[in-house]
C-alpha cells in the first residue's frame, strides 16, 4: 500500500470519478484505475460501485476512505513537523526588487516565527527576481506587481512613497508636492542599492544628474552637509533635522505596491511568512 494510492482513494471520493480524480492529481484515469484494482486486491475487496460515469464507494470504500484521510492526515503531520525542524536549521532566502519591503517582511517574520533566518538579496530588474522563484534559487520574492498564477501564493506587503529631500533653504521645501517633471534636469544624492527606486527616477527624469554612494554613514554626511537634492520613502531610515524637508513627489510612479510571494507547493515554513504578510 503506498501513499499515493491513498491520495488517489481520497480524490475519487471528493471528485466523484476516476476521470476527475485524474485530472487532480495531474495522471491519467487508466493509471488511477489500475492503482485502485491493486489497492483493492491488497485489501482482498472491492471498494466501488462503478457506472459508466461515476465511482461511488461502497461500505468496504468508505471505511477504507476513513483509514486513508487518517493516514494522510498523519502523513501531514510528520511533514510539518521536520519542515519546521528544517526552517530552524536553514535560512530562508529572498530575493526583492528594493531594499524596503525586506525590512517588513523581517518585522513579520521576527514577530510571528522566531528561530526563521532571512538572507536576502537586492536586484532593482523585476524579471530577474521573477525567474528566481521560478528556478527555485529564491525561496521568496518581492516584487512590484502581483503573481497571479495557480503555482504561486501572493500577497500585498506594504506600500512605499517616495520623497524628494530638499534642503530647507530650497524652493522646494516650501511646496505641498512636486512632480518629476519638475525636478527633471536637477542633481541628486542617491542610495547605488536604493533597488527598483534607480530605475523609476532614471526613467521619470532622463535629464538629471544621480551621484550615486554605496555607503550609507557617508551618504547620509553628505545629505548633512551639502545643499543637493536627494530622495527618501515613508519607510526609509534618516536623521530628520531641521536642514531638510521631505517633499511627496506627486506623480503615480512615485507610490509603490509590494508583493511577497512564492511556489505554491514551498515547504509549509516558507508559505506561512506569505500567509503572515496576507494577514
Amino acid at each position: 500500500m503506498e501513499f499515493e494510492q491513498l491520495r488517489q482513494l481520497d480524490a475519487i471520493a471528493r471528485t466523484g470519478s476516476f476521470s476527475a480524480a485524474a485530472a487532480e492529481l495531474r495522471t491519467s484515469q487508466p493509471s488511477i484505475s489500475r492503482s485502485m484494482r491493486a489497492l483493492e486486491r491488497e485489501l482482498g475487496c472491492e471498494l466501488f460501485e462503478r457506472t459508466r460515469n461515476r465511482a461511488s464507494l461502497n461500505d468496504a470504500g468508505l471505511k477504507a476512505l476513513n483509514h486513508a484521510r487518517a493516514i494522510l492526515a498523519e502523513e501531514r503531520h510528520m511533514r510539518d513537523a521536520f519542515e519546521e525542524l528544517a526552517r530552524r536549521k536553514r535560512p530562508v532566502t529572498v530575493a526583492s526588487v528594493a531594499p524596503a519591503p525586506v525590512w517588513r517582511l523581517t518585522e513579520l517574520v521576527v514577530s510571528a516565527l522566531p528561530g526563521t533566518i532571512l538572507t536576502s538579496e537586492v536586484d532593482q530588474r523585476e524579471q530577474e527576481v521573477e525567474r528566481r522563484l521560478f528556478d527555485r534559487s529564491a525561496d521568496i520574492v518581492i516584487t512590484n506587481r502581483p503573481l497571479g498564477l495557480p503555482n504561486v501564493t501572493c500577497a500585498p506587503l506594504m506600500v512605499e512613497n517616495l520623497f524628494v529631500f530638499a534642503p530647507a533653504s530650497s524652493p522646494l521645501a516650501s511646496r505641498a508636492s512636486v512632480s518629476f517633471a519638475e525636478l527633471d534636469g536637477s542633481t541628486f544624492l542617491m542610495n547605488a542599492d536604493v533597488g527598483f527606486w534607480g530605475n523609476v527616477v532614471r526613467d521619470a527624469m532622463p535629464r538629471a544628474r544621480f551621484i550615486e554612494q554605496r555607503d550609507g554613514r557617508v551618504l547620509s554626511d553628505m545629505i548633512r552637509t551639502t545643499d543637493v537634492l536627494g530622495f527618501v520613502t515613508d519607510v526609509t531610515k534618516f536623521e530628520r533635522d531641521e536642514s531638510r524637508v521631505s517633499v511627496p513627489i506627486q506623480d503615480a510612479g512615485a507610490h509603490a505596491t509590494f508583493y511577497v510571494a512564492a511556489m505554491a507547493d514551498a515547504p509549509k515554513a516558507v508559505r506561512s511568512i506569505v500567509d503572515k504578510a496576507r494577514m
